[in-house]
């Protein structure tokens, strides 16, 4: 039987999978319905549902490649928190440069008897880096 922290190392794997498959059940499944998502320079993003249309559009323009390290893992019967160093790169289906933002994110997590570990929190807070032009 898996460990908890193994469990949840697991869903942040999943979560960066499903998101460059755009696989949104998988997504929905790894998060609760209540999640907020707390982002630089925008109003929280509340729910479920409000995450998957937003991805969803974003699907459409757009492939979505991350990358993570986690850098601190902390459980408390069922709460725990995720801190992640974490790339991810958006690159135009059609023309454009690909935008790459880096940073830190942390999330909080929830254990629930009939799902699991899921995301209920997460706070991003990524910047914008420089790609630079292949030659």
């Amino acid at each position: 039987m898996q460990n908890d922290e193994q469990v949840i190392r697991m869903l942040v794997h999943e979560w960066q999978t499903a998101s460059a498959e755009g696989n949104l059940q998988r997504l929905a499944e790894l998060m609760a319905e209540d999640v907020i998502f707390l982002m630089p320079g925008q109003a929280p993003m509340r729910g479920r549902q409000a995450y998957m249309d937003a991805f969803r559009e974003g699907m459409k323009h757009y492939r979505i490649e991350s990358r993570g390290e986690i850098k601190e893992l902390q459980i408390a019967n069922d709460l725990a928190y995720c801190w992640t160093q974490l790339t991810v790169t958006v690159t135009p289906h059609r023309e454009g440069l690909p935008m790459r933002r880096s940073g830190n994110a942390l999330s909080i997590l929830r254990k629930n008897p009939e799902s699991g570990w899921v995301i209920v929190r997460d706070a991003n807070m990524l910047t914008p880096e420089p790609v630079s032009i292949p030659t």
